[in-house]
């Protein structure tokens, strides 16, 4: 059974979908899923699951880390230089320092307004589609963290900063560009993009696009590396039976209610996910190998 996950180096000009299509075609398979959308203009990480790997997704830790670069002085309908101009505004006199100092405010819990195109949902439509029809949205904000925001370096010439962003899912860096840009009083839209880590799987662990052409495909990432970051029960010989059967199996760590755990078979292999039911006992949640 083919089960676990590919890291792609994802190349500007192709969709998250369209890595997707290519990985079926190149392993045989229907079962196949990516984690965390990248626009098309994007390049770098794109983890995605094969087989029952698809269903591991939800247990993958969100956090992701950007590197890009922010053009200063001009706003876009889309908020990055793929959208059409809106308005070109002088820069003020940016020292580093006053940068840095600007970067304060968007560190942490904060409000972030998603981009007028984006895949966000409208009244079941996609924002992106309503904005091509000529219906851009103002998308109501919602909160995001931005665990770590540091300034890599400054072309005042130029109007262009690049950053490095740690942040939680549903962050969008365009969104970043754009603030940062309105409060440094010249607006900003996001110049490039590339994603470093996602999902847990960092750019050291992925593969171009031209590996999926190869006679034998890329071997993929066994399911336990992915979830190391979670505990895990081991099963007994004898606790088999009753785990295949979807029962609650004695867990003898002390874990907080609804704890998410990575089962172990005896041979060592991933036999699936619970969740701490009740003190002392693992409510079966996904069973790779289920009786029946």
């Amino acid at each position: 059974m083919t089960c676990g996950f590919l890291v792609l180096d994802k190349p500007a000009g192709l969709s998250s979908h369209g890595c997707v299509s290519r990985v079926r075609r190149a392993y045989g398979l229907k079962r196949v899923g990516h984690g965390g959308t990248l626009d098309p203009a994007v390049t770098g990480v794109l983890p995605i699951a094969l087989g029952p790997a698809t269903r591991l997704l939800p247990y993958l830790n969100g956090d992701k880390t950007y590197r890009g670069r922010i053009q200063l002085g001009l706003t876009t309908d889309s908020d990055d230089l793929e959208g059409s101009p809106l308005q070109r505004r002088p820069l003020p006199p940016l020292e580093h320092s006053a940068l840095a100092e600007a970067l304060e405010p968007f560190r942490g819990t904060i409000a972030q307004r998603p981009p007028a195109v984006s895949a966000v949902h409208v009244n079941g439509e996609r924002a992106y589609k309503l904005a091509r029809q000529g219906q851009p949205q103002e998308l109501p904000a919602r909160s995001v963290t931005i665990h770590r925001l540091e300034l890599l370096a400054w072309d005042p010439d130029r109007g262009l900063l690049e950053l490095e962003v740690r942040c939680s899912a549903g962050t969008y860096i365009r969104s970043l560009a754009r603030d940062l840009g309105e409060r440094l009083g010249c607006g900003g839209c996001l110049a490039s993009l590339r994603r470093t880590e996602a999902l847990g799987f960092g750019l050291h662990q992925s593969v171009p696009l031209e590996a999926l052409d190869a006679g034998t495909p890329p071997a993929l990432l066994p399911p336990l590396e992915a979830l190391a970051h979670l505990p895990q029960h081991h099963l007994s010989a004898t606790d088999v039976p009753g785990w295949r059967c979807g029962r609650s199996q004695p867990c003898g760590q002390a874990l907080p209610l609804d704890t998410a755990v990575v089962v172990v078979g005896p041979d060592g292999n991933l036999a699936g996910m619970a969740r701490m039911q009740s003190e002392g006992q693992l409510q079966p949640r996904l069973v790779l190998d289920a009786a029946g």
